[in-house]
């Protein structure tokens, strides 16, 4: 069974007057058209921009998140070969210094004593730096410039739960990464051709949102650059998915709901991702990595965890093409909100 889903063609604002769902903007995009222009509603808004790039050797993401309250900087690397992983975050009560912008690829910057953090969007092209003075007891420098590719498109989809109840996700995949980290001694230079990041910009208002998976990946696949963006549980029942599939910067919608299985006492173990009705996403994910985080973020209790892994199987796109899908690397996140 496939959702209906309204496709939006023109810039449209998220709220009205009063903050709250504007009807119109309820659909997916293949650009960001969606004004994120929130207001009131406050200790409900929730507001962030994720950052992950997969390089050869390291993965490294940042993020910015507002909560109202307070705004939190976070940044972790993962080496794939050593394992060695490290995560540092920051807090700012009430956050006012950090301006959370309206539009997905508008420049934000989070800037401490302790870190420096910038995203500079301009001429088709992110700049993305991190400084820290001290990362798992040594100096961090990333200097890493993601390109947007002019025909690229996104998956962004305003998500209803009812009028002040609702999210905005735009998500922005398989662009290609030049640059490096320095950790210490340690560089970790990254090549456009094989190195792609994930953009995940967030924007909504809710006090609990129950359970979330939310899987991608972005690596070059069969010579073509292949993204994949797949999201469970939050969605369920509103006529709207977060699914897509990019190839070479085309987006398939999938307008299918997927179910993500896993076993619940070892999220280490292989899981099985597959879409509700039909075959069209078969797919297994086998983890070699668990990152757990979040809990102390959030007045709520929240539990997240993120599973760096590879996927396996084949996708059947809207217009019949078989995606055969091998050792490809990505992650699966999956938050449980009480």
């Amino acid at each position: 069974m496939q959702h209906a889903e309204r496709e939006l063609t023109e810039s449209v604002p998220l709220c009205d007057s009063k903050g709250l769902l504007n009807p119109e903007s309820i659909g997916f995009a293949r650009s960001p058209l969606v004004i994120s222009n929130l207001k009131g509603q406050f200790m409900k808004k929730k507001r962030w921009n994720y950052w992950c790039i997969y390089g050869e050797d390291l993965l490294f993401s940042t993020t910015i998140v507002h909560l109202d309250h307070k705004a939190i900087c976070l940044i972790y690397i993962l080496d794939y070969e050593t394992q060695r992983f490290y995560e540092k975050h920051l807090t700012l009560p009430f956050g006012r210094r950090i301006k959370m912008p309206e539009e997905p690829l508008d420049s934000i910057k989070f800037i401490h004593d302790e870190l420096t953090v910038q995203f500079v969007h301009m001429q088709g092209e992110t700049h993305l730096s991190v400084t820290i003075a001290d990362f798992d007891n040594e100096p961090l420098h990333a200097d890493l410039h993601i390109i947007h590719p002019d025909k690229d498109e996104s998956l962004n989809v305003v998500i209803p739960k009812s009028r002040d109840t609702f999210h905005f996700t735009s998500k922005h995949t398989i662009l290609p990464t030049g640059g490096f980290v320095k950790i210490g001694e340690r560089r970790y230079d990254f090549n456009p051709y094989y190195s792609f990041a994930v953009h995940d910009y967030g924007r909504g208002v809710w006090n609990k949102m129950a359970d979330w998976n939310w899987a991608m990946a972005s690596q070059r696949t069969g010579g073509k650059r292949v993204g994949l963006n797949l999201g469970g549980s939050w969605t369920d029942g509103t006529g709207l998915t977060e699914n897509a599939v990019f190839v070479e910067g085309t987006m398939y919608k999938i307008h299918e709901d997927v179910l993500f299985g896993r076993d619940t006492e070892n999220l280490m173990n292989p899981w099985r991702i597959r879409t509700k009705f039909s075959h069209d996403i078969n797919l297994t994910f086998k983890p070699f990595f668990q990152r757990q985080t979040l809990d102390h973020y959030f007045i709520r209790k929240m539990s997240v965890n993120q599973v760096i892994g590879y996927f396996h199987g084949k996708i059947r796109l809207p217009n019949d093409q078989v995606l055969p899908i091998r050792q490809m690397l990505g992650s699966i996140l999956e938050r449980t909100d009480r």
